[in-house]
């Protein structure tokens, strides 16, 4: 026998099926507790407790004086940190899977050999991989992998693991940079994303060392309307002890 849902339970699913249906978007304002309570005919303790978990699962925000708004779900990721995108899936209960869709020693064109700090004609391991949450394509990796630094990484297999987390295990990370744009996605990158041509996008390039030696390039796409950049700054001069 199948028991009936809890009342505040009735009120969450009330609420989410509002919101994947589309009647609210990222952004917009709920029904106060009070529209709620008349419309449901239930107390205004179970609106309370439906919104509160609501807001604890990271579905809607809630603010002091103001209401109860549709939480944006864009995956988040954060400037400053090395996080590969398996993590970043993860921390937002959506489970990771990979398409490689290149995986091969390449010869280095031009502007990433410069990258390198190396001479025109050198080779590479080269990959792309199409990274995707809950079977929805969020990030296409193109990325460059000196070959010293990581000499078996061709016989991996990185649609069980991504390249981030297994260059972080090979080669210790002593230093990275980033570099982020705004950019449109080129046909073929369109195709990979499923999103339409010169669709905005974010670009990270990210080049990290090993001791003094460049260990990899990598150019990180992202659809615009599924990921968003954080970073997080101390005031100059601020003391790590306090």
């Amino acid at each position: 026998m199948t028991l009936p849902l809890p009342r505040y339970e009735q009120v969450k699913r009330h609420i989410m099926e509002a919101i994947e249906a589309g009647s609210y978007v990222a952004g917009d304002k709920l029904p106060s507790e009070n529209e709620l309570v008349r419309a449901l005919g239930v107390s205004r303790m179970t609106v309370n407790r439906a919104l509160r978990e609501l807001t604890e699962e990271g579905h809607i925000l809630r603010r002091a004086g103001m209401g109860s708004f549709v939480a944006d779900r864009r995956m988040r990721g954060h400037a400053a940190d090395i996080l590969s995108i398996r993590e970043e899936l993860a921390a937002r209960g959506e489970r990771w899977s990979a398409d490689v869709l290149v995986l091969e020693a390449r010869e280095l064109p031009k502007d990433v050999a410069a990258e390198f700090g190396w001479q025109e004609r050198a080779h590479a391991y080269y990959l792309l991989v199409l990274h995707k949450g809950g079977g929805v394509p969020m990030e296409l990796e193109e990325r460059w992998v000196n070959p010293d630094v990581a000499p078996e990484l061709i016989a991996q297999d990185f649609a069980r693991q991504t390249p981030t987390d297994y260059l972080l295990a090979v080669a210790p990370l002593l230093r990275a940079e980033h570099v982020v744009r705004a950019v449109g996605a080129s046909a073929r990158e369109a195709k990979h994303l499923e999103i339409r041509r010169g669709s905005p996008c974010l670009e990270i390039g990210r080049r990290t060392w090993t001791g003094e030696r460049v260990a990899s390039y990598a150019r990180l796409l992202y659809p615009g309307d599924r990921y968003e950049l954080t970073a997080r700054f101390s005031p100059v001069g601020a003391s790590s002890n306090s």
